[in-house]
């Protein structure tokens, strides 16, 4: 158990410093850790070298005076040592050689008197060589050593030998001691020069290191550059400019890689991020037609629902009709209606309804439960066309169409001057189902004649060009223009012309008729049918509403319109409509004379409906 505590604790004691360190770690920036490694590694790797290069050198310069000590060791004769005496010193001064016998544990001494032997007049004392005291430190076989000197920071070269010489004692006896033949040359300038390499070592290493940190820091600020391009970057998208990106690099490079996949994670961003707030702004948008269609649906619904609950109340409230009912009676009810009420009389005060008023009221209600009717057959067309229903599949004559669309509109307005126009050279094929192509062209016409004061022109222009101008390489369709001499659109009122319930006229009078769903309902059975509806109008230049449907396969060959069954040589079409030649199209299928009146005052405001979802419906 206590060596389990031990080890807990020791456990702490490592764990806290390498804690501390990690955290120091964490928090020092990328460039100065890579700059500290790098000078850390630079410092070790020099001081390696230094040591490792003073090393070998002194190792060298210290051996090259061994072969002349084993040399002069060998020839040495022990008796010029004044009589093998020891303590007494024998010095070489062209050699740089000391000899002398260590005494056992004492060390080697300058004697008193002058030395003996060869060359030691003059010759200067040096520190002489530290040397172990022990006895028979040495050995019987000599033995090179390098020892420090007594003082100082020099070194000697030694070569010792067990030495065995005669000693007088203080008795005066002489007796045999065990000593230590010392041969031994001084290192001082080797250790002068081993220092000055370490000096110089030391001070070109310093500087390298300090070069080598203003280098660093400069290539790794430089190198370090695309990160902090990258971190602003970040910074940027963070405060909303989400179309900045990380400036591109060589893809062969680590930042070049690292940049791509950013700048593609950061598009796949945006584009998330911009379908989000689009959807958003759709459930909005989604939202806030929904509410206008709930309110625009309950106010047209309450309308008549209003008017027959008013009609039945007024029955009620006179008591039904009146009993008994007789010509007299007749002529008593109506005197008050015209200002004549007999002494004493009283229509209400007899109560009751006559027949007359009755069948008013039975008309009334009749005429708004058949625009209830007509109401909640709009909404219910329009539902099934959300639904995707399917709609009958056939060859319809567009032309055939529209020639009795005009032939109704002037038998409803004959004091208008409503003409139709054909482009020739074409057939004008749809496959379609015939009775939703008579109610689009009959809406469109509507549509003019409602909302145009009386006696304003109406042209319609049937030809052929492209099913949408947007789209590059559009296919071929046949396309008919409604265009009314009105007062025309704002471009806020044309954006939102194919809106359900929407009207031009906020105040929703009966004088300018319709519900709102007219030209939603245009919309969606265009599309459908695969086809696109548009406006072109603006304010005071009238309007000239356009759908294109896609031209049935068998007539993209181009059949001619002179060859139409439908009109004969007087240029009739079918119901006795008479047909103008129209000007050719344009290359995208724009009849310019269409729009001529229009663009010689300024430029229009087209607009285009929105298709249903998922497209047009399959065929049965």
């Amino acid at each position: 158990m206590m060596l389990q505590g031990a080890g807990t604790r020791i456990g702490q004691w490592t764990s806290r410093p390498r804690r501390a360190i990690r955290r120091l770690s964490e928090r020092t920036p990328l460039r100065v850790k890579l700059i500290t490694a790098m000078l850390a590694l630079v410092t070790i790797a020099l001081g390696a070298i230094g040591v490792a290069s003073v090393y070998v050198l002194h190792s060298y310069l210290t051996t090259q005076s061994d072969p002349t000590l084993k040399g002069v060791f060998s020839r040495f004769d022990p008796d010029n040592l004044a009589g093998s005496q020891a303590g007494y010193l024998w010095a070489d001064g062209v050699q740089n050689l000391y000899a002398g016998i260590q005494p056992p544990g004492s060390q080697l001494a300058w004697p008193d008197a002058p030395m003996p032997g060869i060359g030691n007049s003059g010759h200067a004392r040096r520190s002489l060589p530290t040397l172990p005291t022990s006895t028979g430190w040495a050995g019987k076989d000599a033995v090179l050593v390098t020892v420090p000197a007594q003082s100082g920071s020099d070194t000697w070269r030694v070569i010792a030998q067990t030495y065995i010489y005669s000693a007088v004692s203080a008795s005066g006896s002489t007796q045999q001691v065990t000593g230590t033949l010392v041969i031994a040359t001084d290192l001082g300038n080797v250790d002068a020069t081993i220092r000055r390499i370490a000096y110089f070592d030391m001070i070109v290493g310093a500087v390298i290191v300090l070069v080598l940190a203003l280098v660093g820091v400069v290539a790794v600020r430089a190198n370090l550059r695309p990160l902090d391009e990258i971190e602003e970057t970040a910074e940027a998208i963070a405060d909303g400019h989400l179309d900045r990106r990380v400036p591109e690099r060589d893809p062969h490079t680590e930042i070049g890689r690292l940049g791509r996949s950013l700048n593609t994670m950061l598009s796949q961003i945006e584009s998330a991020f911009h379908a989000r707030e689009e959807s958003e702004a759709a459930a909005h948008r989604s939202e806030e037609r929904m509410r206008r269609f709930i309110a625009d649906a309950g106010h047209e619904l309450r309308t008549p629902l209003t008017a027959i609950r008013g009609f039945a109340e007024y029955y009620r409230q006179r008591g039904g009709l009146v009993p008994h009912w007789n010509r007299d009676e007749q002529a008593e009810a109506a005197a008050p209606a015209a200002g004549v009420v007999p002494p004493g009389v009283s229509r209400f005060a007899r109560g009751g309804l006559t027949p007359d008023d009755l069948d008013r009221i039975m008309q009334r209600l009749e005429k708004e439960a058949a625009r209830m009717g007509l109401l909640v057959e709009d909404l219910l067309l329009l539902a099934r066309l959300d639904q995707q229903r399917p709609l009958a599949r056939q060859p319809i004559d567009l032309l055939s169409l529209a020639a009795d669309a005009v032939h109704d509109a002037r038998l409803l307005a004959p004091a208008r001057t409503i003409d139709l126009s054909v482009q020739p050279g074409a057939a004008f094929l749809v496959i379609g189902d015939e009775p939703r192509l008579r109610q689009v062209i009959g809406n469109l016409m509507s549509n003019a004649l409602t909302h145009t004061p009386d006696g304003t022109p109406i042209e319609v222009l049937i030809g052929s060009g492209t099913l949408d101008p947007r789209v590059p390489d559009s296919p071929p369709a046949v396309t008919l223009d409604v265009t009314d001499h009105g007062p025309g659109m704002t471009p806020d009122q044309a954006h939102r012309v194919f809106e359900r319930f929407y009207r031009a006229d906020q105040a929703r009078t009966r004088a300018t008729g319709g519900s709102g769903l007219g030209l939603a309902i245009v919309n969606s059975l265009v599309a459908a049918h695969g086809g696109v509806a548009s406006v072109r109008t603006a304010p005071g230049r009238g309007a000239t509403f356009r759908i294109a449907l896609p031209l049935a396969p068998e007539a993209q060959g181009g059949t001619a319109a002179d060859d139409d069954p439908d009109a004969d040589e007087s240029g009739e079409g079918t119901g006795g409509t008479p047909l103008e030649a129209g000007p050719p199209a344009d290359a995208d299928g724009r009849v310019e004379e269409a729009y001529g009146a229009a663009d010689e005052a300024g430029e229009d405001v087209v607009t285009f409906g929105t298709k249903v979802r998922g497209g047009p419906p399959a065929s049965n």
